[in-house]
């Protein structure tokens, strides 16, 4: 009776900026659910409407002779954590594009052939892992292709395993403080909210583990019946295509890991689903068998290979990149230097009509005109044996071309040569990618090891990120999405305005009220099952802002430690698996799987009950046993 009347009283007394602020807030989380504005737009609208509100009509001074106002709402666009996960996105996309992930999944994918069943298992449980400190958005993008070869392979459809890859990486984020950007930003509010609270690094790790073994086993029982079996439509219409076989040039140079390389049965195993159709040394020409052939300095490999193939070869064996990209000028015509952004292999067809018909490549200067090199070329009419130098081009030859991402993009201008938008990849760099990982490992040391706190360590290993060159600053920005800048830095606002106005100590003072004498455990279900429901309506940081000062209220109203309810939203805030809309990477998967708005639901909202009762069950358990509670 005692707490209902003292929120009675709470609910008199309260200013009226409160219930506008109410108000504002109820018309965002409207906004954000209905999904018919952009999340940036609303965001934006929400803060200005805040910054209208404490402008025109302010607070009344605090204690200290302080006046809630525009800084106070716009201070979460200078929040650590606001840096903190702007870094991590930085990193994330630096591992990414130097594709330092990709070779242990591709090693996975070569077991597939003979362990499905386990090497399904293996790649699932190595996106949990991996998203236990990286952020999870690059980590799904870069396995979804990954993912595709597997169900081709195994000929299931793609809506069986898309969903899993999914929730499985948000299984991961829950398990440490940089997990997700929704840990990160709960444990910010909190830090603001009490003074001295804080989450350790691994804190979240015993329940986050109990909770994605949960997930895991229903996803491997119950969710796997509930999955869709859905084929894709457009691949009925698909025409297999045997990849094309390019004609291309391997020189043998001075550190080339090809010195040396005999044949075994007539093939180079050092060059992998290659076929060496001539072998070109000063004046000799050696055709197959090459039976008692040993690759010197000076040889000119003829080959016919696949651009997969080829590519392959690049990423695996750098020496031969080199050779590859020796050709490619870093001088601007003034003289100066430029450092290379990005090695790009690119297709184009030589145009009808074009100046290069019966020219050689020689003869073209070709890379001197553009700064890049033509390292294959396909002709649909025969296979050729000869120097690629001394090839003369015909209208519709396709041409394998290296080069900068930068003058890659300028051929667009050529009329001599066709390019093929679709055809334009980057290669990564191995050395960037073993930089990239000791950025990665380093960042993830220094945060774990207390030296340094998560936001230096992030900006930090951005910024080293950038200046070894794994990222260029356009990768940088392009890394950072604008929508989650606005989302956060409005939500923070929105939290900030609750927590002056007494909006949070009201909503605190009314969930306890709401408990009345029941115990902690009801509070804890009651706070975990709330925040699991609005996460899939409105976003997960928000929910995470938002709720983080209502939870510290409501424990310290019912007499409980204010950090049992943190952890209680942080987990809560994290279930983001009934709506496609719940968090990035649903949405990433939701056209590869085919899936549809009921799909997630349908899989998804059991998943939430099923995590609802767990943590209920496990959670007091663990909160007795290390004293909270």
């Amino acid at each position: 009776m005692n707490s209902i009347e003292q929120l009675t009283e709470m609910a008199a007394t309260a200013p009226l900026q409160m219930w506008v602020a109410f108000a504002i807030i109820l018309a965002t989380v409207i906004a954000y659910a209905i999904d018919r504005i952009s999340l940036d737009i609303v965001s934006a609208l929400s803060l200005v409407a805040l910054l209208v509100l404490f402008t025109i009509w302010p607070l009344p001074e605090d204690f200290n002779g302080h006046v809630f106002g525009h800084e106070d709402l716009l201070s979460g666009f200078a929040s650590s954590a606001l840096f903190a996960i702007m870094g991590l996105l930085i990193i994330g996309q630096g591992l990414f594009q130097s594709g330092a992930l990709e070779h242990p999944t591709e090693r996975l994918l070569r077991l597939y052939d003979t362990r499905p069943l386990a090497t399904t298992g293996a790649v699932f449980l190595f996106v949990m892992v991996i998203s236990a400190f990286l952020n999870n958005t690059p980590v799904v993008v870069m396995f979804i292709p990954i993912v595709a070869a597997m169900t081709a392979q195994s000929k299931i459809p793609a809506s069986r395993l898309m969903m899993p890859l999914s929730f499985l990486s948000i299984f991961g984020g829950m398990t440490t403080v940089i997990g997700s950007s929704t840990n990160m930003l709960a444990i910010q509010s909190y830090r603001d909210t009490v003074p001295g609270g804080d989450i350790g690094f691994f804190e979240l790790t015993p329940i986050g583990l109990m909770l994605a073994g949960i997930g895991a086993i229903y996803m491997l029982t119950a969710g796997r019946f509930l999955l869709p079996a859905r084929e894709d439509p457009r691949a009925k219409h698909k025409v297999p295509r045997v990849g094309k076989q390019f004609i291309a040039q391997i020189d043998v140079k001075r550190g080339s890991p090809l010195i040396g390389a005999t044949p075994v049965a007539g093939l180079f195993t050092d060059l992998p689903n290659v076929t060496v159709r001539m072998i070109q040394r000063r004046d000799e020409t050696i055709l197959p068998p090459y039976d008692d052939v040993k690759l010197r300095i000076g040889d000119a490999l003829i080959v016919a290979v696949t651009r997969s193939a080829l590519t392959s070869i690049l990423k695996a064996k750098p020496e031969i990149l080199d050779d590859a990209a020796a050709d490619i000028p870093l001088e601007e015509e003034d003289g100066s230097t430029k450092p290379r952004a990005q090695l790009t292999l690119m297709e184009a067809v030589v145009a009808p009509g074009s100046r290069m018909i019966g020219r050689t490549i020689g003869q073209i200067g070709f890379h001197h005109q553009t700064r890049c090199v033509m390292i294959g070329i396909e002709r649909r009419s025969r296979m050729m044996r000869a120097h690629i130098n001394t090839m003369r081009l015909e209208a519709g030859d396709v041409l394998l071309i290296l080069g900068d991402i930068n003058d890659v993009r300028a051929l667009r201008s050529e009329r001599d040569i066709l390019v093929l938008e679709g055809s334009i990849e980057g290669l990564p760099d191995p050395r960037n990618a073993r930089i990239a990982s000791a950025i990665f490992a380093g960042v993830i040391l220094t945060t774990a090891s207390g030296f340094s706190p998560i936001a230096v360590s992030a900006v930090a290993g951005a910024g080293l990120i950038v200046a070894t060159g794994c990222l260029n600053v356009r990768q940088a920005a392009r890394a950072i999405d604008r929508r989650i800048y606005l989302l956060i830095g409005a939500s923070l606002a929105m939290g900030a305005a609750l927590q002056q106005t007494g909006g949070a100590q009201l909503i605190g003072a009314g969930v306890a009220a709401a408990a009345g004498d029941a115990s902690p455990v009801l509070l804890i279900s009651g706070f975990f099952i709330a925040c699991a429901a609005i996460t899939n309506v409105l976003s997960n940081n928000a929910t995470a802002v938002l709720f983080v000062p209502i939870a510290v209220n409501a424990a310290l109203a019912a007499g409980i430690d204010p950090h049992v309810l943190v952890l209680t939203v942080i987990f809560g805030a994290n279930c983001s698996f009934a709506t496609p809309v719940a968090y990035q990477t649903n949405l990433l998967v939701l056209t590869p799987g085919n899936y549809s708005f009921r799909d997630f639901l349908k899989v998804g909202g059991p998943l939430i009950i099923v995590l609802w009762l767990g943590y209920t069950i496990i959670a007091p358990i663990y909160f007795r046993a290390v004293g909270l509670i």
